[in-house]
Order: C-alpha cells, then structure tokens, then sequence
C-alpha cells in the first residue's frame, strides 16, 4: 500500500497541469518609455478555470479625501465589491457603464454599500455630488488577471503553458476600447511580454489614488 501510494503522489505531481503552471510577468510602458501603473492584464487560454476566481486582494473602492481608491480595481465575476465612505462628506457612487448599471444614493461617513458584478466588463464610477471623483472596476472570466504596480510590472502567476491571448486594458489608452490583444506562447517556465502604449492625458479635475 505504500508503495502504491508513493506512485500515486509522484504521478500527481508529474502530471502536465502541475508541471505547465508557470509565471507570465507583463510590463507596460508608455510612448516616452516610462512605466504604466494600473494597466490591466487579462490572459485568456481556452481551457476551464477548473475552479471559483479569486484573488487575493481586497474587493472594496472607498471614498476619501473627495476620491476614489484605488483608481482602478480588479475582480472576478460573481464579486461583490464594497463602497465604503470614509469621507466627512457624503457620496453618492453610481455607474451608466452597460457592463454594471447601478446606483448608491447618498450615505454618509462610516456607510458602507456594496454591489454584485456579475458580468466580465468595464465599469466606470462616479460621485453624483464630485464630478472630478472617477474609478473602474474591471470585471474579469479569467484567473490569470491583475493590475500593473508603479513600477509598471504585473506578474500573472500559475498560467499554464502554451498558445494564450493576452489582453492589456487602461483608462487613457488611444486605441478601440482602451486595450490592446496580442497572442502570445507562455513556456513551462513562465515568460515576460512588455507593451508599449500611447495614452491620453488624465483629465486635469480627476482625482486619483
């Protein structure tokens, strides 16, 4: 029995789906050269999550300082995302975006909302009271997802190898629907892809976290 179940676990660990997961680390960076944060890489390969998406961060955009943060979050679809206030003022966050429609009327300091996305898409939020207030919520299908840091790099881990289609999204970015799709052939051992990326200046009045 022993040595039954020793073969058992060496056939486990040999087998492709452990051995092919690997790490596809993203860079993103803007015409003059310099990093992009909160870009969103998104790798899409075909094949079944096999499980619930989840990750690791939190799922919450809370108001202070008459702004949202973060600028942009990432969450699977089926999240709910909390709206906490921790402004001295009220906030009224709300959503025309076709991916999530939705709005939380006016609540106050300590108040906290939260909404159910339930379909991949972007969402763009605003304050119905702070019109230079402005966040996105990218709902995502695939667990190989994040957001780039300061340094413009995210690392998209246990992706499995082979032929995959990557798409990288930001909120000032010149092209049709503010992201760009290329194929890509992440290895057994993981990869780097790097984008170089033409953006539109944020808008003067937008704050941002």
């Amino acid at each position: 029995m022993r040595l039954k179940s020793l073969i058992a676990v060496l056939a486990v660990l040999a087998s492709p789906t452990l051995a092919k997961a690997a790490d596809l680390v993203v860079t993103v960076r803007d015409a003059a050269g310099q990093p992009v944060k909160d870009a969103v890489a998104m790798l899409r390969t075909g094949a079944p999550a096999g499980q619930p998406v989840k990750f690791t961060w939190p799922y919450r955009v809370s108001q202070h300082d008459i702004s949202f943060d973060p600028f942009v979050l990432v969450v699977p679809v089926g999240s709910n995302v909390s709206f906490p206030n921790n402004d001295k003022v009220r906030h009224h966050v709300y959503s025309f975006s076709p991916t999530k429609k939705f709005q939380l009327k006016l609540y106050g300091r300590e108040e906290d909302r939260s909404v159910l996305f339930d379909k991949a898409g972007v969402v763009a939020l605003g304050c119905n009271i702070h019109d230079q207030m402005a966040a996105f919520v990218v709902v995502v299908d695939t667990p190989y997802a994040g957001k780039t840091d300061a340094s413009g790099q995210v690392t998209l881990r246990g992706a499995p190898a082979g032929a995959a289609k990557l798409t990288v999204w930001h909120p000032f970015m010149k092209t049709a629907g503010n992201q760009t799709l290329r194929t890509v052939n992440v290895g057994a051992n993981g990869g780097r892809e790097a984008f170089t990326v033409d953006l539109r200046p944020a808008p003067p009045t937008m704050t941002m976290h």
